[in-house]
């Protein structure tokens, strides 16, 4: 054995090359969990078709995730419209149950790390809905990375026609995009470490984040999944999902994931689970 080494460490002194690495090591990523806005609902009876939940009041959170990767930065998910922030009563919107509210807008939040949204390489959203896609438009000169079937919904003639979602993200339309095809997952890297999950039902094209981080291990950032605390234990399936069996199959496909990889659940919209996470700006690594 010691042979074995001299041998090699005068083989590196010969070439001035690196010995042979015996294994990979994870690469440095990290998660910042930024706040995007709050909505107070009157009535979440909209979360559970069972009508379990009919006349009780909540208050979700709407986060914005930046992952920061050797090989780029991805924006997943964009929250609420900055523009929220610049009302001094927040947007309640006629005949809505909710009151909207941004606290701190993404493009100063991202200042805080001095980075513009200009300096993000990708971006992606679980879904459609506006408190995720809020600020697609600041994100149109960064790579779309989309499933094919959302960016259809997204696009056609229904929704162009509601200007209140639609205008938060028009100008991706022209964007450089990375279509999901299929039902597999999309490894944003090449390397595993961050990879886009097929978790179809919320919207047709619905997806789930798995993120793994060096200290932290496994993190599921589950868009949609489940809006409530008690969503994910009771399986309950909102009144305005795309299709309730996809919905129900796209959970017990999300619960065997975290089961196999032994990953953190992330909860977007549950204050509880995003109050765990580092207070932005500090990363989850």
């Amino acid at each position: 054995m010691l042979k074995q080494t001299l041998m090699l460490m005068a083989a590196v002194i010969v070439c001035g090359c690196n010995p042979p690495a015996t294994q990979t090591s994870a690469p440095e990523i990290a998660l910042y969990a930024m706040d995007c806005g709050h909505a107070a609902f009157s009535d979440i009876d909209g979360f559970a078709d069972d009508g379990s939940v009919k006349g009780q009041a909540r208050d979700l959170v709407v986060p914005c995730y930046l992952i920061r990767h050797p090989s780029g930065d991805l924006i997943w998910d964009t929250g609420l419209p900055e523009a929220i922030a610049d009302m001094p009563d927040g947007l309640a919107p006629p005949g809505y149950p909710a009151r909207f509210t941004v606290p701190v807008k993404l493009s100063a939040q991202l200042a805080q790390l001095n980075l513009t949204p200009a300096d993000i390489e990708y971006v992606s959203f679980s879904h459609m809905h506006s408190d995720h896609t809020g600020n697609g438009n600041l994100f149109a000169h960064s790579t779309w990375i989309v499933d094919a079937d959302e960016r259809t919904r997204m696009f056609d003639a229904e929704h162009r026609a509601d200007p209140q979602d639609f205008n938060n993200y028009n100008q991706l339309e022209a964007a450089q995009t990375r279509p999901i095809e299929g039902d597999g997952d999309y490894d944003v890297f090449g390397d595993g470490s961050v990879v886009i999950v097929q978790a179809p039902g919320h919207t047709p094209g619905h997806t789930v984040l798995r993120v793994n981080l060096r200290n932290a291990g496994t993190v599921l950032l589950t868009g949609d999944m489940w809006h409530l605390r008690e969503s994910r234990e009771r399986r309950l399936v909102p009144r305005f999902n795309t299709d309730r069996a996809q919905t129900l199959a796209s959970m017990d496909k999300v619960e065997a994931l975290a089961a196999e990889t032994n990953a953190r659940v992330i909860r977007q919209h549950v204050q509880e689970d995003f109050d765990a996470l580092p207070h932005f700006p500090q990363p989850l690594n």
